[in-house]
């Protein structure tokens, strides 16, 4: 009997930092490629600047790998001639974010625990 593999989500951790900040930038909502830009520059406070090309290479990796899906066209509400294709985080994609977030949280536990002063050494 054959089945299907399913990865589980620590086999896509780590993430690579654009696809972490889209996923989190998508959120529990549904957002268009403009919409996702705009909500990484809001939440990292324009510490990152995402360009299309980056953009829309990672969100066509996170669609292939399943951590993201396409909602289908609509139109914008600001643009009476664009449709805009909307995407939405998937069940796999937010165990991976809570798996992502896990990791961060250890590795900042970590540091913290760790004596980085100098201590006297030169």
């Amino acid at each position: 009997m054959t089945g299907t593999y399913a990865p589980g989500p620590e086999s896509f951790v780590p993430l690579p930092q654009a696809a972490l900040h889209i996923l989190l930038a998508i959120g529990p909502e549904e957002r268009h490629g403009y919409a996702i830009m705009g909500e990484v520059e809001r939440i990292t406070g324009n510490a990152v600047r995402m360009g299309p090309g980056t953009l829309y290479g990672t969100i066509k990796r996170l669609l292939e790998s399943g951590l993201i899906e396409e909602c289908g066209e609509r139109a914008d509400p600001h643009r009476s001639d664009q449709r805009r294709r909307y995407y939405r985080v998937s069940a796999l994609g937010r165990r991976v974010v809570a798996s992502e977030v896990e990791r961060l949280q250890s590795m900042i536990r970590l540091a913290g625990a760790r004596t980085w002063a100098a201590k006297g050494q030169s």
